[in-house]
């Protein structure tokens, strides 16, 4: 059984990817490497180079290796930036995503796990975010990622043979290997880690939030988790079990950016007080998710601590700092 991934050569693909090899499933990857690493994919993987935009690429790729799903991961993951850039983000998102789904239409590929986002709700009016929670994206990246879940729907609909489940992902951190870290120059922990291996200050984006401590507060899971949960439902996906829509990977819990801080200052040995800047567009106050359903099905865990978390993504950044 192989399964193809789509931005398997990025900071969570990649261990999506490494995940499935770890239960016997066989990856295959394709990228175009606007963000990804040709060398965080193995050796022994089938990798090719391309945009999930060009259909024939996507529909060669699947037949070629007998793809039996799809977890697509490829686009444009930055909200700040898409409120900037929003055709860009519609283009790599949207139109990425029909022509993946033309592709998996044409070979006869009905399997497909979604890499949906928080984003989807935008700034909740509620303290722990579930499924049912409404659903009112704030940015154009977390509007891509509604549509995106639409499609996935609307292809269900015309299609008797089609399972789908959207992962909602929150913030994804950590490191489950030290040859696999996060080079994103838009996310929280590479942002810090650059800047202390810089010698420069770190900032926090907005320090007058409506929250205990003025910041951002977030629900960080680590990145072997969310992975361990992919592959839990391209299996059941595989093997006819029903799942919902879809999920939240969220710890139930929250921690702000400045008790992130805290935590690296900690784990680093580094001290440092961080510059309080302004907010980020596009980025909402609080957001925390009950990951009860993803547990019941998809084999949800928080398996790891937030100064695991640190500590495997501070490990893996010094890996790579020479």
């Amino acid at each position: 059984m192989s399964w193809l991934v789509t931005g398997g050569a990025g900071y969570i693909g990649a261990h999506v990817v490494q995940a499935f090899r770890e239960v016997g499933i066989t990856p295959v990857v394709i990228d175009d490497l606007s963000s990804g690493h040709e060398g965080f994919v193995p050796d022994d993987v089938a990798f090719v180079r391309g945009s999930v935009l060009d259909t024939d690429l996507v529909a060669s790729t699947l037949r070629d290796n007998g793809c039996e799903g799809v977890v697509h991961l490829a686009g444009f993951k930055y909200a700040g930036v898409s409120v900037r850039e929003p055709l860009h983000t519609y283009d790599q998102n949207i139109t990425g995503t029909v022509s993946l789904l033309r592709a998996m239409q044409q070979v006869g590929v009905h399997h497909y796990v979604f890499s949906s986002s928080a984003s989807v709700y935008g700034t909740p009016d509620v303290d722990l975010v579930t499924e049912d929670t409404a659903l009112r994206p704030e940015s154009p990246y977390g509007q891509t990622k509604l549509i995106g879940e639409w499609l996935a729907a609307d292809m269900a609909a015309v299609d008797p043979d089609w399972r789908h489940t959207n992962l909602r992902y929150f913030n994804v951190v950590g490191s489950g290997t030290d040859a696999l870290y996060d080079t994103s120059p838009h996310n929280l922990f590479p942002i810090v880690f650059d800047a202390l291996l810089a010698g420069r200050t770190p900032k926090i984006f907005g320090g007058d939030y409506p929250t205990p401590d003025g910041t951002c507060v977030r629900d960080y899971v680590h990145v072997a988790d969310l992975a361990t949960s992919h592959v839990a439902a391209a299996q059941a996906l595989a093997q006819g079990r029903p799942l919902s829509p879809a999920y939240n990977l969220g710890s139930g819990e929250g921690s702000s950016v400045a008790q992130i801080m805290s935590a690296i200052r900690e784990v680093t040995g580094i001290d440092f007080t961080p510059e309080v800047a302004a907010r980020r567009p596009g980025d909402p106050a609080r957001i925390v998710a009950d990951g009860h359903l993803a547990a019941r099905d998809l084999d949800w865990e928080m398996r790891h601590s937030l100064r695991d978390m640190v500590a495997s993504a501070w490990a893996a950044r010094q890996a790579h700092s020479a």
